[in-house]
């Protein structure tokens, strides 16, 4: 692992507030014109060897954060992966975020009923082979199953399992024991 190169500094916009926090990258990563905001400490953002990504949006707030990526994983234009509150987002290896997916650990905002919070932030977690097509919306606390599709303008709210594809708002299961090709 390697700390962002020259190159890769120069052609993303980086803005780190904190300390102790970290860009790790592997081999023959592509970032482009991405953009990686990170307020805290002890945060990290660490991208596996082969990874394409652009035109993105990687911000963390808070402390004890990170985003993982895995190797040979596309992020495609305009995704943004959101995390806070010390919770982590996890892609493992060989996914495919296509345009406009977001992913978000957290709502934004505290909310209280009877003084006691009632949304906390959660992990997200995609396993290896999985596809999120275009304008996809992953929310906090989901985990997306190895081999799995999400179709077009689907919200993911709940656990999606291995090899299916979901579709809707909020997706749904439509399909099991399935297997995609890129």
């Amino acid at each position: 692992m390697f700390k962002l190169n020259l190159f890769q500094r120069i052609r993303n916009k980086i803005k780190i507030r904190g300390k102790n926090n970290t860009i790790l990258v592997g081999n023959n990563v592509k970032l482009v014109n991405n953009k990686f905001f990170i307020k805290g400490n002890n945060n990290k953002i660490i991208i596996l060897d082969n990874s394409i990504i652009r035109n993105s949006l990687f911000e963390i707030i808070g402390d004890n954060c990170s985003i993982e990526i895995g190797k040979n994983c596309m992020i495609g234009h305009n995704c943004t992966l959101y995390v806070k509150e010390n919770t982590k987002i996890t892609i493992k290896d060989n996914c495919g975020l296509s345009r406009n997916a977001t992913l978000m650990t957290s709502d934004g905002h505290p909310i209280f009923q009877n003084d006691k919070r009632i949304n906390l932030a959660k992990d997200i977690s995609i396993d290896e082979y999985v596809w999120i097509a275009d304008n996809v919306t992953i929310l906090k606390g989901v985990n997306i199953g190895k081999g799995s599709v999400v179709g077009i303008n689907s919200t993911v709210t709940k656990n999606i399992p291995n090899n299916s594809i979901a579709v809707g708002n909020p997706a749904q299961v439509v399909k099991n024991n399935i297997n995609w090709k890129a």
